[in-house]
């Protein structure tokens, strides 16, 4: 049994563009990672020669794989910004039109 205001919301259409935003941030930006992560793996089946160059004290492998892992936390980073700035004030709004 849905509350009407419930219904009304969930069938806005500023709660599809919403949910549609979302969708494509988390697309997006899950794409990088998986371009970066993978191609990085990739790299590392393919051109051991090139990883294993000398880069001051470590490698250059060493210093790409450090590197996935700083932009995965910017990813994660750039997510909480733009849903702290952008989306969880809609959802509050939305919310709101409910009570």
């Amino acid at each position: 049994m849905n509350h009407p205001d419930i219904t009304a919301v969930l069938e806005s259409p500023a709660f599809k563009r919403l949910v549609a935003r979302r969708w494509r941030a988390s697309m997006l930006l899950t794409f990088v990672l998986f371009v970066v992560y993978y191609g990085f793996i990739l790299l590392v089946a393919t051109n051991k020669p090139l990883l294993s160059m000398r880069v001051g004290d470590g490698t250059l492998g060493i210093v790409l794989g450090v590197m996935v892992i700083l932009l995965s936390w910017v990813i994660t980073a750039a997510y909480v910004i733009w849903a702290n700035r952008h989306y969880d004030p809609e959802v509050r709004r939305l919310r709101d039109q409910i009570r």
